[in-house]
């Protein structure tokens, strides 16, 4: 995190977690707009005449889709298939930058200076250099369109302008990613902040959840194939771009095998959230790696936790599901915002 940004947010109060006004209803019926400091997540920034064709050996999606005006979501694998992170990609300026949490961010950057070789792609920790804060309410759209000539209006949609890097999120509630250089974000931040509230990452992480968006964290490094945790059905994976490590197992499952485990939203009663990566039980699995996992939990303003977790298909229909153990608090399952029909 950049010095100079986090002394300007104790002078700002971004850190009070004053986001009660954004906190009391599920659609933002208040109409307030949230503005939120995503220092929590790491940045790998890539840059060299081969950064788009290294990434694309180490990624599942195809980085060729990838412009000034549109960002994805993807995943780097082991050979085995499994997820070792996964990531929003966006281009910033020369750049290609990765978005993630930092604990994720520590296992890419050891990672790719071992796949580089003679490619010519220079990686940096992005996040000092770089700053990330996002908006969220019902006019953070029309907040935006007061500073800049073009918002991005549809998920998945990018805009580039006088150095600040514009990212349209997924989600029932509106919400918008500025990426920038420090100095020019203390101003803008500023300017936002007249007309804003102050939020907390925890309630984008909880937008995130919502909107079926998996976050992959060091506990759960390794544990999904990306079908697993629904990658394939938010555009996360290509099957046609060709070969990348863990390639064969994640065509193999699509084309070959017959997926057992997907991920589910769901909600729990209860002061405690439970941590991404803890133990699901149920009576009914008669697997002996358990009925599933967690992989990413929030406090919901509605009461009781709201959760994306990983687990048996015939578990989830079977609908007797509890966190750690039979005492544990009861899944309530939720509608995702897409369906696994289309799977």
């Amino acid at each position: 995190m950049n010095s100079q940004w986090n002394s300007f947010l104790q002078t700002q109060s971004a850190g009070s977690g004053e986001n009660r006004g954004v906190e009391r209803g599920r659609n933002g019926a208040d109409q307030a707009c949230a503005l939120i400091d995503l220092s929590h997540l790491g940045l790998i920034g890539l840059e060299g005449e081969d950064a788009e064709s290294f990434l694309q050996g180490q990624m599942t999606n195809d980085v060729r889709s990838l412009t000034a005006d549109h960002f994805q979501i993807s995943a780097c694998c082991s050979p085995k298939g499994r997820m070792l992170a996964n990531f929003l990609v966006f281009r910033h300026r020369q750049k290609i930058v990765l978005q993630m949490p930092r604990d994720i961010q520590q296992i890419l950057l050891k990672r790719f200076p071992m796949y580089i070789l003679m490619s010519r792609t220079k990686v940096t920790d992005a996040s000092d250099g770089l700053v990330c804060v996002g908006l969220l309410g019902e006019s953070a759209q029309a907040l935006l369109q007061l500073h800049f000539n073009r918002v991005p209006a549809t998920a998945w949609d990018a805009v580039q302008e006088n150095g600040f890097t514009l990212l349209r999120h997924p989600g029932e509630t509106p919400r918008i990613e500025i990426v920038g250089e420090p100095d020019a974000m203390m101003t803008l931040w500023e300017k936002l902040a007249r007309s804003t509230i102050h939020g907390t990452s925890g309630r984008w992480t909880l937008e995130d959840i919502r909107a079926g968006i998996p976050t992959l964290h060091g506990s759960t490094s390794e544990s999904f194939l990306p079908q697993m945790a629904n990658m394939d059905l938010i555009d996360g994976v290509s099957f046609t771009k060709g070969c990348y490590t863990g390639q064969e197992v994640v065509a193999r499952t699509r084309y070959l095998g017959k997926i057992k485990r997907r991920m589910y939203l769901a909600r729990i009663e209860g002061d405690r959230c439970p941590q991404p990566g803890e133990e699901l039980y149920s009576a009914d699995s008669d697997s002996g790696q358990g009925p599933g996992r967690v992989v990413d939990a929030q406090v919901s303003p509605d009461g009781g936790c709201e959760m994306l977790a990983v687990i048996e298909i015939s578990s989830h229909d079977n609908g007797n599901i509890h966190i750690g153990g039979e005492n544990g608090e009861k899944l309530q399952f939720r509608a995702l915002p897409y369906s696994l029909e289309q799977a």
